[in-house]
């Protein structure tokens, strides 16, 4: 046991190198965010490791250092890798009201003004919406608007 306490001591500088790359390694393959920080605390350490300090000491410092890192800033890091969906020029269209421009059956699609733009319509109930009416779009599957009766 005294030997292997020996070993490390003598090559610190490698250990907490590889402790880095276990880490690295470990982060790349989950993307959870947290074993990177005790990468960035094991890549301080080797530096620290040329100094005369203890392992004990040394292995404290890695553990608090990277206990600040999780706790400070990975809520952030994690929010600023979590933006918001922006809506494509589709996703805005739901929940838009529209003019009929065609007329549009339950068997035959139409068209419809959407914010000056024309869309091929449909509906999905068996009504008819005359030309000049108003439509709510409910949804959007490829070119073709599902719009229902306002």
């Amino acid at each position: 046991m005294d030997s292997i306490i020996q070993i490390l001591s003598d090559n610190l500088p490698w250990v907490w190198v590889a402790v880095t790359i276990i880490c690295v390694v470990i982060e790349s393959l989950t993307l959870s965010l947290t074993t990177i920080w005790f990468g960035i605390s094991a890549f301080v350490m080797v530096f620290l490791a040329f100094t005369p300090l203890p392992f004990p000491a040394q292995l404290f410092i890695f553990v608090a250092i990277a206990m600040v890192l999780l706790i400070f800033t990975r809520p952030f890091v994690k929010q600023k890798l979590n933006q918001k969906k922006i809506a494509t020029n589709y996703e805005r269209v739901i929940g838009q009201i529209a003019v009929v421009t065609k007329k549009i059956t339950a068997l035959e699609k139409g068209s419809v003004k959407i914010n000056g733009m024309e869309w091929t319509a449909a509906i999905k109930e068996d009504i008819e919406l005359e030309e000049g009416s108003k439509c709510i779009v409910e949804e959007i599957a490829g070119v073709t608007a599902y719009v229902r009766h306002v």
